[in-house]
């Protein structure tokens, strides 16, 4: 999970961090005096700034994603500043606004916070209380901007990225193979454990050849009865069988031109076997019922989870039609094999199940996260989207294993805390534990880097 400033190329895997001398504060002050003084402070402290004498003005800069924070008075002339709070939350309601208010204002700042305020800062106050406070805030819009772009990032993956997720190095080799191999003719067979993703990659192997045009077919041996498994696959004449009234093509013929995928292949009766291993020597097929020998022009695309060789040796699988499957062999590796990938794969799963089901994408805490790169995932990513299904509909594991309930609604500064966590252990998980390249693709400073990780607990040793 990279970060982004707003040019960089959401594309990018390592673009640079969105810090906060990227942002912008806008301070609304109607006292000449006291807007060129904190306009003054906040210059020397390295800050940009933007200053305006009323609400009316203010509103010309706020727009939605607003890269910045707002600092208001909240006595003003004209519209008051707790209207400008209104104003710029039915705009953005991530735009953190700081409200200055006079001595015993207390109680209404409090409320202001309960409607949307950031903070607030009570006047007489000193330039540095000013810029610390802006600096929290700036910190946190700085944050929930680089979740808004990664998840824009994952929304707008094209081609076979947006398919086949993850930035480990098994899933970007098996990523170039694919696209290598695509637009052969060649068979292919896959290994993978199950809800390890073997028809997404059949799939991505059909859609990334000329074949695409044509039907992509998917039969599951395992599924279908022996008694029908031949008239399913190979189709029948009418009168063929008692109850076969009419023709019917089977899958290989409707696959023609396009692609067959037969799944947990390995299930195949033995009879059944021969016959496929004929079709694919002679690229020819017969009805069930007919002597007719059909000409098809199809690629075969097998999966397993178990080793076919080795079946083979134990003459549970037909050792001459493993020798005609094993040429191109693709194996996707199991999701405890590739952990890193699994925040992109989560964030990936519950931003598709929010849109499904039209309920608001939740955000992870690191808690959470943590109990998913723990667990053992024998389900594989069938059993992580599964569990971001029933993240976004609120639903809690039946034994608290991975999503206990929670208490109460994180707050925003806890949500925060929590990705920024996140993102610094996903970034030195990726470098092994490199604090200095973990720092220069987070756009850290190293000794704010250290401090961070300190502060998270994180040691560099337990990457390496």
């Amino acid at each position: 999970m990279s970060l982004l400033t707003p040019s960089a190329d959401a594309t990018h895997p390592h673009a640079p961090v969105l810090a906060i001398h990227h942002l912008r504060i806008l301070l609304v002050e109607d006292d000449p005096a006291v807007r060129v003084g904190s306009t003054q402070a906040f210059q020397l402290a390295g800050l940009l700034v933007d200053s305006c004498s009323s609400a009316e003005l203010a509103h010309k800069y706020i727009v939605p994603g607003f890269a910045g924070i707002v600092i208001t008075d909240v006595k003003l002339p004209g519209s008051s500043g707790l209207e400008l709070l209104r104003h710029i939350k039915a705009v953005d309601q991530g735009i953190p606004v700081i409200l200055v208010t006079g001595h015993g204002d207390i109680t209404m700042a409090v409320d202001a916070m309960r409607n949307g305020a950031y903070d607030f800062i009570e006047k007489p106050y000193s330039s540095e209380q000013l810029i610390e406070v802006a600096r929290r805030a700036m910190e946190a819009r700085g944050l929930l901007l680089e979740v808004v772009a990664l998840r824009e990032r994952l929304q707008n993956r094209q081609g076979i990225e947006s398919v086949l997720l993850g930035n480990s190095a098994a899933m970007t080799e098996l990523r170039r193979i694919i696209v290598d191999v695509a637009d052969t003719n060649a068979d292919v067979l896959i290994y993978g454990e199950t809800g390890s993703g073997k028809e997404v990659v059949a799939r991505c192997l059909h859609d990334h050849s000329q074949r695409k045009k044509y039907n992509f077919v998917a039969l599951n041996c395992g599924a279908i009865p022996e008694a029908l498994f031949e008239s399913e696959v190979f189709g029948h004449e009418s009168g063929a069988f008692t109850g076969a009234v009419k023709r019917q093509m089977g899958k290989i013929e409707f696959a023609d031109n396009g692609s067959l995928f037969l799944d947990e292949i390995e299930s195949m009766p033995m009879v059944l076997q021969i016959k496929l291993l004929r079709t694919l020597q002679e690229r020819t097929i017969a009805r069930l019922g007919s002597n007719e020998q059909l000409a098809i022009n199809v690629r075969v695309i097998a999966a397993a989870k178990l080793d076919l060789s080795m079946l083979a040796e134990q003459n549970k699988f037909r050792a001459d039609l493993y020798y005609r499957l094993n040429l191109i062999v693709l194996t996707i590796p199991p999701l405890r094999d590739r952990r890193d990938d699994i925040p992109m794969l989560f964030e990936h799963f519950v931003l598709h199940a929010a849109l499904r089901y039209n309920r608001a994408a939740p955000m992870v805490t690191n808690a959470q996260m943590q109990r998913l790169m723990a667990h053992s995932w024998p389900g594989n990513v069938r059993e992580l989207r599964n569990i971001a299904d029933r993240f976004v509909l609120g639903i809690v594991e039946k034994d608290g294993a991975l999503f206990p309930q929670a208490t109460s609604t994180p707050t925003l500064a806890d949500q925060v805390t929590h990705f920024e966590r996140a993102l610094i252990d996903m970034e030195l998980r990726r470098q092994r534990g490199n604090v200095t390249q973990a720092g220069e693709i987070l756009g850290l400073p190293k000794q704010t880097l250290y401090h961070k990780m300190q502060k998270y607990q994180l040691v560099a040793e337990e990457y390496k």
